[in-house]
């Protein structure tokens, strides 16, 4: 190394998750002047990954690691390896040899949220409110252009926590998000907490992380995006520790961070409000959604889709009509008693809105694998 010792054939490798605190003199010409960042996997990667852990685990012809690798944006090496296990003790608990796609999806979910913790006994009233929470969700996404396909739907409680979640896969990995993009995601966000006030006509604490991941997104939509009409093209704050918390740094006034809270705060309530309209014109197809939610507790994309086609009147895809079977139809949805509106609940004073919780839109990268899995 220049400086230090002029031994030859001598590499000499550095590791840091703190790159910005580093001397410069180190940084320098001839000594560690080379630097590579080793970052989450893309696509590639992740299917490369798991090919390598999945060698000597025995698949069957459904498994593609393509599909598994799209669901799981954001995963490092070791969530992967953790995964193709899990896979393998799902198999092995169902008494086959061979892991299938379904262990593979089981496995992401026991991962990343918990496995399914069905000894949790919900009351019928909180069930419905799990169910239209994460139906408002759901509904949302599939009312929107820009959002990611709903994979599935489940009220059944995980041990990390969630009561019920939707899970989102994508078409294809992104790097980048557009405005619109994001607004749609806003509005998805706060669908939940949406759909527990146009039907109960009051809010729970079952949107917390929603409220969270809502803010991140909307505090970095002004703060470093550029997309606030008060604020423009300035840059407002900065990410400090960015391959450890990665923490927001204001670069303002405490005057101009007080404006920027109230432009946060201005940028959810216009989501919210959107939301409620949204729920509010679609309020039947709602309810079935809800009522088949609460008698299957898990749904898939299709079933949900082919739902929402037939009450919106939709075509079916035309891929999808060449592989469906003569014949092959959702059931028609029967309402148990507990679920069916026959007139609109009595309004209730409307609570006073919350506007907390925090901030962190994932880089345009999708956000993670799981969006709305807090309830």
């Amino acid at each position: 190394m220049d400086g230090f010792d002029t031994s030859k054939g001598i590499l000499i490798l550095g590791a840091t998750n703190r790159p910005e605190i580093l001397d410069k003199a180190l940084l320098r010409p001839g000594r560690f002047d080379r630097r590579v960042i080793v970052d989450k996997p893309d696509l590639k990667g992740r299917v490369d990954i798991l090919k390598v852990h999945a060698k000597d685990v025995k698949m069957d012809e459904t498994v593609d690691f393509d599909a598994i690798a799209l669901a799981t944006s954001g995963a490092v090496g070791a969530d992967l390896a953790n995964m193709i296990n899990e896979a393998a003790i799902n198999a092995v608990k169902s008494g086959r040899e061979y892991v299938s796609q379904k262990d593979l999806f089981d496995a992401v979910e026991q991962v990343l949220v918990g496995k399914e913790k069905k000894d949790r006994i919900m009351s019928k009233e909180e069930r419905k409110i799990v169910s239209y929470h994460e139906v408002g969700h759901a509904l949302i996404s599939a009312l929107q252009k820009n959002s990611e396909p709903v994979q599935k739907i489940t009220i059944v409680p995980r041990t990390m926590g969630a009561l019920g979640y939707v899970m989102h896969v994508p078409e294809e990995e992104k790097y980048l998000n557009s405005e619109e993009e994001l607004r749609n995601m806003l509005v998805s966000l706060v669908g939940g907490r949406a759909a527990e006030e146009v039907v109960f006509h009051s809010v729970t604490t079952g949107a917390a992380n929603d409220i969270e991941k809502a803010t991140d997104i909307a505090r970095a939509m002004v703060t470093q995006y550029g997309m606030s009409k008060h604020f423009g093209l300035v840059g407002l704050s900065t990410v400090e520790s960015k391959y450890l918390e990665g923490r927001d740094v204001m670069n303002c006034s405490d005057q101009t961070a007080a404006e920027v809270d109230k432009e946060v705060v201005a940028i959810l309530k216009e989501s919210y409000e959107q939301a409620k309209q949204m729920l509010s014109e679609n309020r039947e197809l709602m309810d079935k959604l809800a009522a088949f939610l609460i008698e299957k507790e898990t749904i898939t994309g299709k079933e949900f889709m082919e739902i929402f086609r037939r009450e919106k009147g939709l075509p079916e895809p035309e891929e999808k009509k060449k592989d469906a079977e003569p014949g092959q139809t959702v059931p028609e949805i029967k309402f148990p008693k507990e679920v069916q509106m026959t007139e609109e609940p009595k309004q209730e004073e409307p609570k006073k809105e919350e506007s907390e919780e925090e901030p962190k839109p994932e880089e345009p990268e999708n956000k993670g694998i799981f969006s709305n899995m807090d309830l």
